[in-house]
């Protein structure tokens, strides 16, 4: 006799997690929330000048937990295929069930819903509690009353300080449905529900316009099924599953839920007043003083979160691009700031928060941790090779991003007579161990890729590049060591000294400097040995992307193993320490993971003229699927076994975008070409290979 396969998309327990902050982050992309607590968070709100800034703390009034007099069996279920978090009770008289979501569409409405449902014939009326831990103030905000609007209560207030001087102060407005403290069925129902609804907005109309719309949705029965159509939609568009091991399915899922979760919806409509805020280490449900990096958003976001996304939406990608491109005077008061006043040089901030003006409690930080300009740089070269639009640089102001940035780095490196090469000096490198160090590999190796793509960029808009841009590019220390042949982590570093975390191994992938596999082996062998066990958790997932690169599956599968340490019971929220400790939901760690797998089961490299691929799978993982993965403006489903892959190109749906889709053919490394016909599934061998355009003699448009 078998029993049903378990749902890898659902998560229950009986309990909840003895430690709060393991419990359920719920989220979409403008409000954040953990379940349960009294306080949520909205995109964009921050209170605090200069190294005080953190998420501003908005009180939740779904602070609420359901009670009951009889004793009953309980269970918690994460459904990360609808996004929805529910309480049951199930007693011999009744079933009660409390439900909770961030609506995935209606970005400004929190929802949740009681349902009450008799179990016996009984005429007693059935009672539950609602115990609330709501209060309707804040330390960050300063709240006073506002007339009740269609029964809801409405409070209002403004930040207490600006990130900047004189800066703006957002105004945060709150309506929500009044919740009682018992819900009762009367003796002749056998069943009831109840909604409570919680809008939150930045102006009086706006969070009266988001209330209505919530009612509306109410009215019409339209209010969950709205959000869980949007859930269907991003889910089709991105999916990522394995066969063969249930653990790591169940990883993969939790990653790309709590990812997709921190960027809005698919809808255009939806999110026409949407202003995106950026990807904090710990999203939104998280970052208040003193917690989580204080909900700032750094590196993090356009190297370890990006890429995923980026695969599978253009659209959600671009919302990345446009908070750096919005924060580009912020970047060049940071230049200037620092002393490198040319004119149009930009360095952004370690720690950002709205105005781009870094906001890092400690000036070292901000002041050494230059590689971020590279990392955002890369954001915007992996969007261009995956979709060509260059709109995004030209009426979008990317161009100024990467050329803001091309000048700066002329502007901080120094010439060394001596070796005839352009230095970086007083950095601090990815590997936080280490201070003011001369040279750092991958800062150097960063800042030469975005000075080569500003050039290339360039090119493609007619625009005349500095000559130093070149020099500087060609002529830029990359630490090396010819006797040991491995990559020194800077000038003066001693193999064998104890690192924090994936700095050096980044030059193989994401950076995809030129090395051979000798030298590949070397640099992961030598900082694996020395890499500290309790450092953040994208670590592993870079060194099994790398022995996976180099055909050992088995050594990256021991690695990748590792991570499952710091995935927190029962609902897939991950610490930055393997210890529990550090930040939690800790998505930087979720998106190391995810491109472990993402980039390195199946070999894709997002490169200039095409999608490289190399699929290689451990012994433990029968086949991997990979649905969604959009290249030109198509959307391909990979599925890849031991010993074959399959590739169908979707055919294009209305509304997919205005992109128009390039006629793609697949290219082995064997030498044998097959057409990608859209809606007609290929298989072929599993070998090396890349996806190409059929004509390359255009670039598309903006999607």
């Amino acid at each position: 006799m078998t029993s049903d396969p378990v749902d890898p998309y659902i998560f229950t327990s009986d309990t909840l997690p003895s430690d709060p902050r393991f419990m359920p982050p719920l989220a979409n992309g403008l409000l954040g929330w953990r379940v349960f607590d009294p306080v949520m968070h909205m995109g964009g709100v921050y209170n605090g000048e200069g190294g005080t800034c953190h998420r501003g703390n908005i009180p939740c009034p779904l602070a609420v937990q359901m009670k009951t007099a009889e004793v009953g069996q309980h269970t918690y279920k994460l459904d990360m295929q609808s996004g929805v978090f529910s309480h049951t009770v199930v007693t011999p008289r009744f079933e009660a069930a409390q439900v909770l979501y961030a609506h995935r569409q209606q970005s400004n409405l929190l929802v949740m819903e009681v349902l009450l449902k008799r179990s016996d014939t009984s005429a007693e009326p059935i009672t539950i509690q609602l115990e609330s831990s709501f209060k309707p103030q804040s330390d960050d905000i300063v709240f006073q009353n506002a007339p009740d609007y269609k029964g809801g209560r409405h409070i209002f207030g403004q930040t207490v300080s600006s990130e900047v001087p004189g800066g703006i102060r957002p105004f945060v407005h709150l309506i929500w449905t009044p919740i009682a403290s018992t819900l009762t069925l009367p003796p002749d129902q056998s069943q009831s529900s109840w909604v409570f609804l919680v809008a939150v907005a930045g102006s009086d109309e706006s969070v009266r316009s988001c209330y209505d719309t919530g009612l509306g949705l109410i009215d019409t029965g339209d209010l969950r099924p709205s959000h869980l159509k949007n859930w269907a939609e991003l889910w089709k568009g991105s999916s990522i599953e394995v066969q063969g091991s249930e653990s790591l399915n169940r990883a993969l899922i939790g990653c790309m839920f709590y990812l997709l979760s921190s960027f809005s919806s698919l809808s255009e409509e939806a999110n026409a007043a949407f202003e995106f805020g950026g990807v904090s280490p710990g999203g939104l449900s998280n970052g208040s003083k003193e917690e989580d990096y204080h909900g700032h958003v750094f590196w993090d976001q356009d190297t370890w979160m990006y890429p995923g996304v980026a695969l599978f939406y253009p659209r959600l990608a671009r919302a990345v691009l446009k908070y750096r491109v919005a924060t580009i005077e912020g970047a060049r008061a940071n230049a200037q700031q620092m002393g490198y006043k040319v004119e149009w040089g930009l360095k952004f901030a370690w720690e950002s928060a709205v105005t781009g003006r870094d906001v890092c409690p400690e000036d070292i930080y901000a002041e050494q941790e230059l590689h971020i300009n590279g990392d955002v740089v890369l954001a915007f070269q992996q969007y261009f090779y995956l979709t060509q639009d260059l709109g995004m640089f030209k009426e979008g102001r990317g161009s100024e991003v990467v050329w803001g940035i091309a000048d700066y780095w002329v502007s901080r490196v120094t010439w060394d007579p001596t070796d005839q090469k352009y230095h970086i000096k007083g950095v601090i490198p990815p590997d936080e161990y280490y201070f003011t160090v001369d040279n750092s590999v991958f800062t150097n190796a960063v800042a030469q890729r975005s000075l080569q793509f500003a050039i290339e960029l360039s090119g493609l808009l007619a625009h005349t590049p500095p000559p130093a841009w070149q020099d500087v590019a060609d002529k830029i220390k990359i630490p090396f060591d010819p006797e040991l042949k491995y990559h020194p982590e800077f000038d003066g570093y001693k193999q064998g000294n104890k690192v924090k975390q994936a700095d050096v191994v980044l030059l193989g992938y994401p950076l995809a400097m030129s090395m051979t596999p000798e030298v590949r082996h070397n640099d992961l062998k030598t900082y694996e040995a020395v890499t500290d066990p309790l450092g953040p958790a994208m670590t592993w997932g870079m060194f099994a992307l790398g022995w996976l690169e180099l055909g050992e599956p088995e050594k990256a599968q021991k690695l990748l193993q590792k991570c499952f340490k710091n995935i927190q019971k029962p609902f897939q929220v991950w610490s930055e320490a393997a210890d529990g400790s550090g930040c939690v939901n800790f998505l930087t760690g979720m998106g190391g993971f995810l491109q472990a797998v993402m980039f390195g089961y199946t070999g894709f490299r997002v490169q200039k003229e095409h999608l490289a691929f190399a699929p290689l799978l451990p012994q433990e993982v029968e086949a991997l699927s990979v649905k969604g993965v959009s290249y030109l403006g198509n959307k391909m489903d990979w599925s890849i076994k031991s010993a074959e892959v399959s590739v169908l190109v979707r055919k294009p749906t209305e509304g997919s975008g205005s992109q128009e889709p390039s006629t793609l053919k697949v290219v082995l490394n064997s030498g044998t070409t097959i057409p990608l016909i859209p809606g007609q599934s290929v298989t072929f061998p599993r070998e090396p290979g890349q996806i190409r355009k059929v004509n390359s003699s255009s670039y598309c448009w903006p999607l």
